[in-house]
């Protein structure tokens, strides 16, 4: 009788956990763009210039202490003969970055000025890129982790302002670079290259928008790749929740899928094409005009 009296309390307590709401039913509250508001952790506004922290600058700071940190530590700790696991990835990573991208990129002549800042470029945006699919709490919601947000997933560079900065950098530099490199009116001229005279204001002009938009490119590229990339996980995610039923759990295959994809093949990629790119453009404006 004991064991009779024991299956069935097992067997309610299978369907207790298994019983699910009716799909009719009121789901949670649930707002993917929530977890895109930078509101302040710290308050820091003086006058129009804003330096409150907020998510966006906690993910800035925890890339620029990996790199920082992490650096100084494998380096201080002696580039050995036989290798570990923490100096292979380093070796390889710089390998990557100086034949991939700089020397893929960049002119010989501007290659030892120029390739720590796109080495810079491509390693803060990827491990940037990398960190935000890892949890952290810093969510819009609070629930079981007490005074703590709860765990959640977001990308600096899935702020427009943060991809914006770094594709001003780089178009800065270039104009600078081709400034030094040919002189206020010789770089003109680069902008413009051999073509009938009538032809030439046309060309000019569209040289100047190509330029602006170069500054757009790279910027809403990896704006639209990151946050794109978040939000169809977030949504995924979100579905079981808002279906409030097993039926919700057909997309929990689907969040795994598009974290993975994002994770494996994007974060890397537009941190290489956005370094790649900024190499080109620094490298065409050292070059003498064709």
């Amino acid at each position: 009788m004991n064991r009779v009296r024991l299956r069935l309390s097992a067997l309610a307590a299978l369907a207790a956990l298994l019983a699910v709401p009716a799909l009719g039913a009121a789901a949670p509250k649930f707002d993917p763009s929530q977890e895109f508001k930078l509101d302040p952790y710290l308050n820091l506004k003086f006058g129009a210039i804003d330096l409150s922290v907020n998510k966006a600058v906690v993910y800035l700071l925890v890339t620029t202490a990996i790199l920082c940190i992490g650096g100084i530590v494998i380096v201080r700790a002696g580039m050995r003969q036989k290798p570990g696991k923490a100096q292979n990835v380093l070796e390889i990573a710089y390998e990557f970055a100086e034949t991939q991208v700089g020397r893929a990129s960049l002119p010989a002549k501007a290659f030892p000025t120029w390739f720590p800042y796109i080495a810079t470029l491509f390693f803060f945006i990827a491990v940037n890129n990398l960190i935000s699919f890892i949890p952290f709490p810093i969510s819009s919601e609070s629930g079981g982790l007490g005074f703590l947000p709860d765990f959640g997933l977001y990308a600096a560079t899935a702020n427009i302002n943060v991809t914006l900065t770094l594709a001003a950098m780089t178009f800065l530099l270039t104009h600078i670079v081709g400034v030094r490199a040919h002189g206020p009116l010789g770089y003109l001229k680069t902008l413009v290259p051999d073509a009938p005279g009538a032809v030439k204001p046309f060309i000019f002009v569209i040289e100047v928008l190509s330029q602006l938009l170069r500054l757009v490119s790279l910027s809403v590229r990896l704006f639209a790749n990151l946050l794109a990339g978040h939000l169809l996980i977030i949504m995924a995610a979100g579905f079981t929740v808002l279906v409030g039923s097993y039926v919700g759990a057909v997309a929990i295959p689907f969040a795994l899928f598009f974290y993975v994809f994002e994770w494996v093949l994007v974060a890397g990629l537009q941190a290489f094409i956005f370094a790649l790119l900024s190499g080109i453009y620094i490298g065409y404006a050292v070059e003498a005009p064709h």
